[in-house]
């Protein structure tokens, strides 16, 4: 009788976040099939948990995926992880699980932490829906295209993306040609030095100079706003909150609300910016 193939979810960050289950399942298992031997190994260990350790990686798991079919089709079952989070999504461990199915092996999930899930939890998001993408492109011409179906899809739904480090600016530089809502912006998700940032993206392009960890991106649905103009100066928005509130009808910060709304920015930049 042939094995199972476990998708195992790890912590993004706190290592309290992995479940019962995982730790069971990572206990039991013949094998953990690992994007980072030395990562896995480490949270292996702060567990007490024995099983032997295999590499598998975007760089060999076209090769390492077969050996592990031959051992689980032998009865050994399998647990597949990825650093951090779920296999398969924006990560190795989809080529392992389509040879396993093929090879009539079941394939069990064992879901945990997950970075998106965790970023739209607290976004504040008004849709029940959202596009994930993954990361962006590394090509200049794959990255330009990339950001357009950005645009295509937000007019739609909310979006999520993850984004490395060094890429980070570059993302905020280029979200800001047709961004001008306020985004949120989660860095190190459940680890030390999480933070969450909130900010047009020119805005937060300013903000992050020196970017460090891992980023996960919302960007909220895009607004339709009535008016042909779609972006104001600071005299402009001066000039509007200034009629809405001349009638005594409304307050400054209601007024800033109603002006940041139409120009899908932020209440406090607006409020901010026409304080005097």
């Amino acid at each position: 009788m042939a094995g199972t193939l476990y998708v195992v979810a790890t912590p993004i960050g706190h290592l309290d976040d992995i479940t019962a289950r995982a730790l069971r399942i990572l206990q039991q298992v013949a094998v953990v099939a690992a994007e980072d031997t030395r990562r896995t190994g480490n949270l292996l260990r702060h567990f007490g948990i024995p099983t032997k350790l295999v590499s598998l990686h975007a760089h060999n798991e076209h090769s390492r995926g077969p050996e592990l079919v031959r051992q689980l089709l032998a009865g050994a079952s399998v647990a597949v992880v990825s650093d951090a989070g779920t296999p398969g999504i924006s990560d190795p461990g989809a080529e392992l699980v389509r040879l396993a199915r093929e090879a009539g092996i079941r394939v069990d999930p064992v879901p945990g932490a997950s970075a998106v899930a965790a970023a739209v939890s607290v976004a504040g998001l008004a849709e029940s829906r959202f596009a994930f993408l993954g990361f962006p492109p590394t090509r200049s011409k794959d990255r330009k295209q990339w950001f357009l179906d950005v645009e295509q899809t937000r007019r739609l739904m909310p979006v999520v993306f993850f984004e490395a480090p060094h890429r980070m600016r570059q993302s905020l530089r280029e979200l800001s040609i047709s961004v001008k809502q306020p985004i949120q912006i989660f860095r190190e998700l459940t680890k030390i030095h999480e933070e969450a940032l909130h900010g047009t993206p020119e805005q937060l392009a300013e903000q992050i100079q020196a970017p460090q960890g891992e980023f996960t991106v919302v960007l909220p649905r895009q607004v339709t706003v009535e008016s042909e103009q779609v972006t104001a100066s600071v005299p402009d928005l001066k000039r509007e909150v200034g009629q809405i509130t001349d009638n005594g009808a409304s307050s400054r910060r209601d007024a800033a609300r109603q002006v940041a709304q139409r120009y899908g920015l932020s209440t406090k930049y607006v409020y901010d910016v026409t304080r005097d």
